[in-house]
C-alpha cells in the first residue's frame, strides 16, 4: 500500500486506533497505540517519538529518544482486537541525525537487501522459513532461589494427560516422533491450524500448507511461501503473532521455544533462500543436484561460516537442547540432496529451475529473523565471492556412519557459549556493505552472554537433584 491507501482503508473499516509494531534487539515485538484521528499521511514522513533505552539491547538512558517509522506495506486490520485497529510494522531512526538505527533488525535486513544488489550478483534473495511450534493446554515455570520448575500439558500428549477440560479421555494420542501426519482424532488440531492459516491469509500472508509435525503434544507447522528478504522476515513476525493470538482464542497457548519437552523432536525452522536476478533463478545448473555452481558456492559459504551464523540462528540456551548429535539433529555441517541428516540439504521436489533453492536446517523459530536471514545471505554471498568450495557431499545417512567417518566433519557449536564464541572469531562476512556492524556484533554477544549464559550457568537445575543430592 501506499500512504494514501492506508488512509483510505482506514476511513473504510472506521479505524479507531493505529498500533505500531517494531522489533527489540532479540526478537520480540513491541508495540504502541494511538487514536487513529491524530495519524495522517505526514506521519508516514515524520514518524512518532518513543523511549528507546527502555527497549532490550537499545539506546542509554542519556539517549532515549527515537522515531518510529511506519512502513505502509506492512499494513493490516488487526484481527485479535475489539477496537478496530491498523497495524503498522516500523523502521527506527536517530531522531537528530534522521538515519536509520543500526540495531534496528529491520534496518540491518534492508541494509543486506541493497548490499546483495550492490555486488551485481543478484537483486533480489529469497527466503521461506518452516517454522515449527507446540500447541500446549497449559503450561507453569518458575525460578526462585528456593525452588525452580516447569510443566507443560497437553491434550495430545502422550503422557495421557486430563488437560481436556473435562471432557472424556478418549485416548488418541501421538506417539513419540509419531505425530507426523496424522489424521483427526489424533490429531486434534486440524480447525485450530485452519483458522491460523485463514487469518494469515486475510492479513496479506500467503500460505502453502499446514500439517501437524512429528513430536507428540501438539506440534504443528504451517508454511508460508517465499518472499524477498525484509518482507519475509516481516511476515514472519506477523505469523508468529497470529499463532500465538489464535491458541490463546482457542483457550489454548503457542510457543516457539525449540525444546519445551524432553524425549521428542523439538522445533526447527528449516530455512529456504535463493538468488535471482532480472527474474531468473541463479542456483538452477547442471552441477551437483541441478545447481549452478553460484548455488554450490553459497552453500560453501554457509557451512565455512555455520558456526558463527548459529549464534543468530540458534540464538538461545534451549536451541542447543534440540541441536545434540545422535538425535536426528542437522549437527554435520555437510549438504546433500534430499538427505534430511545435513546441515544443508538440496530440495528435489521439483525439476522447475524456479524451484531450486538450498534448506539450511539449523536455525529455530526463536531467531530473530531479520538478523538470522541477513546472516545467511551474507553468509551465502561471501562464498559467492570468494569462490568457496563447499567440498564433497554426503549423501550417506549421517547418523548411521562409522565413528571413525564422523569425526572428519565438523559439527555445529554445542552450546550457545560456543555459538558466541565462533561468533565473536568470525564476523568480518557480516560487516561487507555494513549490514551489520561492529556495534551489532558485539552487543548481541554482550547481550546474550550477560542476559542468557552466565545466569543460566549460575542456577541449579533440577535434574541436579536427582543426580547429585545423594552425594
Amino acid at each position: 500500500m501506499t500512504p494514501q491507501e492506508v488512509i483510505k482503508l482506514m476511513e473504510e473499516q472506521s479505524i479507531k486506533f493505529v498500533d505500531f509494531k517494531f522489533q527489540d534487539f532479540p526478537g520480540t515485538w513491541q508495540h504502541f497505540s494511538v487514536p487513529a484521528h491524530t495519524f495522517d499521511e505526514d506521519t508516514f514522513e515524520d514518524g512518532l517519538g518513543f523511549d528507546g533505552s527502555s527497549i532490550r539491547g537499545w539506546k542509554a538512558i542519556n539517549e532515549s529518544d527515537m522515531l518510529v517509522m511506519p512502513d505502509p506495506e506492512t499494513a493490516f486490520v488487526d484481527p485479535f482486537l475489539s477496537s478496530p485497529t491498523l497495524s503498522l510494522t516500523c523502521s527506527i531512526v536517530d531522531p537528530i541525525t534522521k538515519q536509520p538505527y543500526t540495531r534496528d533488525p529491520r534496518n540491518v535486513a534492508r541494509k543486506c537487501a541493497e548490499y546483495v544488489k550492490s555486488t551485481g550478483i543478484a537483486d533480489a534473495v529469497f527466503f521461506g522459513p518452516e517454522a515449527e511450534f507446540f500447541v500446549f493446554d497449559n503450561v507453569r515455570y518458575a525460578q526462585e532461589a528456593h525452588y525452580a520448575l516447569y510443566e507443560v500439558d497437553s491434550a495430545e500428549g502422550i503422557w495421557n494427560s486430563d488437560a481436556n477440560g473435562g471432557e472424556p479421555n478418549l485416548g488418541h494420542r501421538p506417539r513419540h516422533k509419531e505425530g507426523y501426519f496424522p489424521v483427526p482424532p489424533v490429531d486434534s488440531l486440524q480447525d485450530l491450524r485452519s483458522e491460523m492459516v485463514t487469518t494469515l491469509l486475510e492479513v496479506g500472508v500467503d500460505i502453502e500448507a499446514h500439517h501437524h509435525e512429528v513430536a507428540t503434544a501438539g506440534q504443528c507447522e504451517i508454511d508460508m511461501r517465499f518472499e524477498e528478504l525484509l518482507r519475509m522476515a516481516d511476515q514472519l513476525m506477523i505469523y508468529k503473532y497470529i499463532v500465538k493470538n489464535v491458541a490463546k482464542k482457542f483457550g489454548k497457548t503457542a510457543t516457539f521455544m525449540p525444546k519445551p519437552v524432553y524425549g521428542d523432536n523439538g522445533s526447527g525452522m528449516h530455512v529456504h533462500s535463493s538468488l535471482w536476478k532480472d527474474g531468473a533463478p541463479l542456483f538452477a545448473g547442471d552441477g551437483y543436484a541441478g545447481l549452478s555452481e553460484t548455488g554450490l558456492h553459497y552453500i560453501g559459504g554457509i557451512l565455512k561460516h555455520a558456526p558463527a551464523l548459529i549464534a543468530f540462528c540458534a540464538p538461545t540456551t534451549n536451541s542447543y537442547k534440540r541441536l545434540v548429535p545422535g538425535f536426528e539433529a542437522p549437527v554435520n555441517l555437510a549438504y546433500s540432496q534430499r538427505n534430511r541428516s545435513a546441515a544443508v540439504r538440496i530440495p528435489m521436489y521439483s525439476p522447475n529451475p524456479k524451484s531450486k533453492r538450498v534448506e539450511f536446517r539449523c536455525p529455530d523459530a526463536s531467531c530473530n529473523p531479520y538478523y538470522a536471514f541477513s546472516a545467511i545471505a551474507m553468509a551465502g554471498m561471501d562464498g559467492i565471492l570468494n569462490k568457496i568450495d563447499p567440498g564433497a557431499p554426503m549423501d550417506k545417512d549421517l547418523y548411521d556412519l562409522a565413528p571413525e567417518e564422523l569425526e572428519n566433519i565438523p559439527q555445529v557449536p554445542g552450546s550457545l557459549e560456543g555459538a558466541i564464541a565462533a561468533l565473536e572469531n568470525d564476523h568480518e562476512f557480516l560487516l561487507k556493505g555494513d549490514v551489520f556492524t561492529e556495534d551489532v556484533i558485539e552487543t548481541w554477544i554482550s547481550y546474550k552472554t550477560e542476559t542468557e549464559i552466565e545466569p543460566l550457568r549460575l542456577r541449579p537445575h533440577p535434574y541436579e537433584f536427582y543426580l547429585y543430592y545423594d552425594c
